[in-house]
């Protein structure tokens, strides 16, 4: 396989689904607010080491842990990708022969930050704990013996890995008991209706390939209240720590549901989702200021 199509399985316009959540976790913590200061104050070798982890998980979570996740899922789904549309320009499906060259490529791309995690492990044990949950979910979401996607709930309860390295941004250099678990919650019911919205336009694939999630066993409709739900829920959570940004949020997401539900066709459906990720996208930029301007 060429590298564009190794780029292409790591979904680049996904990337921002793993970065953004850990910018916005050292944002939370004060981090990024006090790099001018460490500039100024401390030498050198200390201001390498201080911001090293910055720099060396930014990258991790662009090519590397994105082609994990999306690579393990096209390892596990040729059944149900050859019977999907969304394949055919929008994404791109792995031949059985390919299989054993993304392995290896997935070991070559993410082997490298297994010591500096094992390193910010042994100074923030709590930050090691969150990057090792976010590989377990990643990785069993789709393989098996888990294979979370193919069990109605758990594909949706397994997505909480993209909460994970906002989690493990926050934790390196703070304390576990500085974590605000209504908004751990409020962004785990937020990835839970990430993941079933997007499960909606496989709905014809994953029947014709047997494959069991939540929006084949709720039908399209009911999955697209249940996401509503969700959204608002998440909304209602982060309503004391964003204030009216929660509700402008949320009203985002619930409208974006309420117009899903009133589509006439899948390909109306599908439109809409198409302007999933750029939502996605602004919506975590605005939570990262806001995430700067409330540490800082």
């Amino acid at each position: 396989m060429e590298a564009k199509t190794f780029l292409k399985i790591s979904r680049p316009r996904f990337w921002i689904y793993l970065l953004g959540p850990f910018l916005t976790g050292l944002a939370a913590n004060g981090f990024l607010q006090s790099i001018p200061s460490l500039i100024t104050s401390i030498s050198p070798g200390t201001l390498i080491v201080s911001v090293a982890p910055l720099g060396i998980f930014a990258l991790y979570f662009t090519l590397p842990a994105n082609l994990l996740i999306y690579g393990v899922n096209d390892i596990f789904d040729y059944q149900t990708d050859i019977l999907n549309k969304k394949k055919e320009g929008y994404e791109t499906t792995l031949r059985p022969a390919n299989r054993q060259q993304l392995w290896t490529i997935i070991a070559i791309t993410n082997l490298p930050f297994l010591i500096p995690a094992i390193m910010a492990g042994v100074l923030w044990p709590a930050s090691f704990l969150a990057l090792a949950g976010f590989l377990f979910f990643g990785i069993f979401y789709s393989a098996p013996p888990i294979r979370a996607k193919a069990i109605p709930f758990f594909d949706s309860a397994f997505n909480i890995l993209y909460l994970l390295p906002g989690l493990f941004g926050f934790l390196i250099y703070n304390d576990p008991t500085n974590v605000q678990i209504p908004l751990v919650i409020a962004a785990g019911l937020w990835c839970m209706a990430m993941h079933a919205y997007s499960a909606v336009p496989d709905i014809h694939a994953d029947r014709g390939a047997n494959l069991r999630t939540i929006a084949t066993f709720l039908g399209r409709n009911r999955t697209l209240w249940l996401c509503l739900c969700l959204y608002a829920s998440s909304a209602l959570l982060t309503i004391q720590s964003l204030g009216w940004l929660a509700y402008v949020l949320g009203t985002i997401y619930v409208a974006l549901m309420a117009r899903s539900l009133q589509a006439r066709s899948d390909e109306a459906l599908f439109k809409y989702y198409t302007w999933f990720p750029r939502i996605n996208a602004l919506a975590g930029f605005i939570l990262f200021l806001s995430a700067l301007n409330y540490a800082g």
